[in-house]
């Protein structure tokens, strides 16, 4: 290979900021990277190497070099001309972890590094003269610059414990985009409350790789914001998708700058995340701020940061939920198959974990602040909500889903129970806070629509231009200018509902009071793959009705009763309410549906079981 655009003066700086030092025997099985001061001297204490005799977890290692080699070898077929930054950050750091280790098949590989070589061409072509880069609609975007140093700073500092020609002359090519992107996120701004801390832990990895004091000086602009967790453990966002994003952060943060003060809202976070799993790994969102709250995320995505939390602190709590995941189905899709860099980056990860302790199989947990209820008897869970953010607006950063409860009996799942009416085509109740009454917890929600009175002749505009506003009851905007109109025709709606728990049998009491006629109808949406047995099919999509005595739902060995049934209309086309389908749009879920219908005055009482 030929390597005369080297700049050896350049390479021969970017050395004495790493220090590196001694490597590891090349003999050795576990020949994991060169032990480095950049990385072994923080706040925890002196080196932070750990003793690859006593002290490293070999099986996971073994795993985890097994896992990426995989996922190399599939990268390798790839196109790169269809990746975006994200993902070709995502594809270096993987090919560099294998590159850069003695037991993997691809270690010092010609064809990697070809590869390596090629991402950064892209990398570099994509990198706007600012030091940012662009992302889907965000342009010359700082947080989505930050998110691609999550994964290039990992591999900048393992690509230093290599001297050779070829990771020189990678080292130098990274080294241009890492100090742009550096000043970039030195001025550049943020979206949304995780984003201060996604550049302030990529600034963490440039302050370690580089030790300018600026970047350092920039991540406490940020950090003297402060770092809110509320009393649940919950970031502002609500998000199991940005949650973890910012337990990641913090990590990455404490670890750089010596500020063990910001593990602490990681601690309290990720001990309400376990209250959050079901057994199966999937996390409850559904009273997420973010995009994630009508998705389905893995508790997966936190191992590193269980694991870290378990070895940093001898926690035996966070171990037991790092060897859950482990035994889960999803842990070499989501952990192995990619983080080896990670593991090699940072050595409280490589040691082995406590001893687990045995983690609750019965418990009832009041999320108050979220307005969210988690129950759990065995394989039986239940979650309860009613925290959504009002005045209601459908937005990125507001609660908004109007699933008010969730069900499970092993793999009998029922994602969501959603309660709609046609009141003035205002749709899905969604209750105003929560209340627990000894052994039960009541929603309930009060709506008001209005009628409008002619303006007050002081307020009348004779060419008729009246201000673009929005109506009192929310409901629509209009040039009316409805705040300085009286309302007349007050019609009013008021929902109920009551949930109690006996034994693993739930009882669902349902009641609204509104004008008569109202449709109202409450919506099951099941697992899919499951099969509704004594129900009226409505239409070949899944779709059916409960008319009468009780339905059952299988899902392999396990199964959820519910009934009585009660069916006085069948109008279910539009229940999503003018919030959705102004525009036709649904928020309805994938999955089988059952539905419950009738009109106001209405109170019907269902169980399941």
């Amino acid at each position: 290979m030929n390597f005369n655009l080297i700049n050896r003066n350049r390479i021969g700086a970017f050395l004495s900021i790493l220090l590196l030092i001694s490597s590891f025997a090349a003999a050795s099985a576990l020949c994991v990277v060169e032990k480095r001061s950049l990385v072994t001297q923080n706040e925890f204490g002196g080196d932070n190497i750990v003793d690859l005799k006593t002290d490293i977890d070999k099986d996971i290692y073994e795993r985890l070099i097994h896992a990426n080699d995989q996922t190399v070898t599939k990268l390798l077929t790839k196109d790169l001309l269809k990746a975006n930054p994200r993902s070709l950050s995502v594809r270096f750091e993987i090919l560099t972890a294998s590159y850069c280790t003695v037991s993997s098949a691809y270690y010092d590989s010609e064809v990697v590094w070809q590869r390596l070589d090629e991402i950064l061409d892209c990398l570099l072509k994509a990198q706007r003269s600012d030091g940012t880069v662009d992302a889907g609609g965000n342009k010359q975007s700082p947080p989505d610059t930050a998110f691609l140093l999550d994964n290039l700073g990992p591999a900048a500092k393992v690509l230093a414990t290599r001297n050779s020609e070829e990771s020189l002359h990678l080292r130098e090519r990274l080294d241009d985009f890492l100090l742009r992107a550096g000043e970039a996120l030195l001025t550049g701004g943020i979206h949304t409350p995780n984003h201060r801390w996604v550049i302030s832990a990529a600034l963490a990895q440039l302050y370690q790789i580089y030790g300018d004091q600026r970047y350092k000086e920039r991540i406490e602009d940020w950090l003297s914001e402060g770092i809110y967790v509320d009393e649940d453990g919950q970031f502002p966002e609500r998000s199991r998708i940005y949650s973890k994003v910012v337990d990641h952060a913090l990590i990455t943060i404490a670890t750089s700058i010596d500020r063990s003060d910001l593990l602490d809202p990681v601690r309290k976070n990720l001990q309400t995340t376990f209250y959050l799993m079901e057994d199966n790994g999937d996390l409850v969102s559904l009273d997420s701020r973010r995009q994630d709250q009508n998705m389905t995320i893995s508790v997966a995505e936190y191992y590193w940061c269980y694991r870290f939390m378990a070895n940093q602190f001898d926690d035996s709590f966070f171990a037991a939920v790092a060897l859950k995941i482990e035994d889960m189905d999803e842990f070499d899709e989501y952990v192995m198959s990619g983080s080896l860099i990670h593991y090699l980056d940072l050595s409280m990860l490589q040691k082995k974990m406590p001893q687990g302790a045995e983690l609750p199989t019965k418990y009832d947990i009041d999320l108050a602040a979220t307005n969210m209820i988690r129950m759990k008897r065995d394989r039986m869970t239940v979650t309860i909500f009613g925290g959504n953010d009002f005045p209601l607006q459908i937005a990125s950063g507001r609660s908004t889903n109007p699933t008010f409860f969730s069900f499970r009996k092993g793999e009998a799942i029922l994602e969501y129970a959603r309660l709609s009416t046609s009141f003035f085509n205002t749709g899905y109740v969604r209750s105003q806070g929560l209340q627990k009454d000894q052994n039960s917890i009541k929603l309930h929600e009060q709506k008001e629509a209005y009628y409008y009175q002619p303006l007050p002749k002081d307020k009348q505009n004779p060419r008729g231009d009246y201000e673009l506003s929005e109506s009192k009851d929310g409901r629509f905007w209009s040039k009316m200018d409805f705040e300085e109109r009286p309302v007349s025709n007050i019609q009013k709606m008021k929902t109920d509902i009551t949930i109690t728990e006996n034994d693993g049998e739930i009882e669902l009491a349902l009641q609204v009071d509104a004008p008569e006629g109202v449709e109202v109808t409450l919506e099951l949406c099941f697992k899919s793959g499951g099969q509704l047995s004594n129900v009226l099919e409505s239409d070949p999509e899944g779709d059916f009705y409960l008319k009468d005595s009780y339905a059952t739902y299988c899902f392999g060995n396990d199964s959820i009763r519910i009934g009585p049934g009660i069916m006085e209309h069948q109008n279910i086309g539009r229940i999503d309410g003018e919030l959705y389908s102004t525009h036709f749009g649904s928020i309805k879920g994938e999955g089988v549906h059952l539905f419950l219908t009738g009109t106001t005055p209405f109170s019907h009482m269902i169980t399941l079981k």
